[in-house]
């Protein structure tokens, strides 16, 4: 893992096309903790790419001011044409973007294989 400030860990894989990061929390009630959506797009733009698959595995809880960033980095990809999709989820942080109604936005995904190949049933539903 690569720590990229006080708050937040990333472990960062290049795959063809995607960016793969595994997003984990060290401190989750880390208000002050930097923008993680500053973070990941600059890792994005060092790679030369707008693919990314989050893993999101070791987030506990999704709070409002996570989900804020993600909502941040979606757009700033989609304004590059790119894809964000996101993977790990636990059945209650699926159920909180529900609840915000980003469960479209941010179809989940069960993996990371799951997410670069873009299938599962969710992807299915929407076409």
């Amino acid at each position: 893992m690569l720590a990229i400030a006080p708050g937040w860990e990333l472990g960062v894989e290049r795959g063809p096309d995607w960016l793969l990061v595994k997003v984990k929390s060290v401190d989750e009630d880390a208000v002050n903790a930097p923008p993680l959506a500053d973070e990941i797009w600059s890792l994005l733009q060092c790679h030369f790419t707008y693919r990314l698959v989050l893993e999101l595995d070791q987030i506990h809880l999704l709070n409002s001011h996570l989900v804020g960033q993600l909502v941040s980095l979606y757009k700033r990809i989609r304004e590059h044409d790119g894809v964000m999709r996101l993977c790990g989820l636990s059945d209650f942080n699926r159920q909180v973007l529900q609840m915000c109604r980003l469960d479209d936005r941010f179809a989940p995904c069960r993996d990371r294989k799951e997410a670069v190949m873009g299938g599962g049933p969710h992807f299915l539903q929407r076409k």
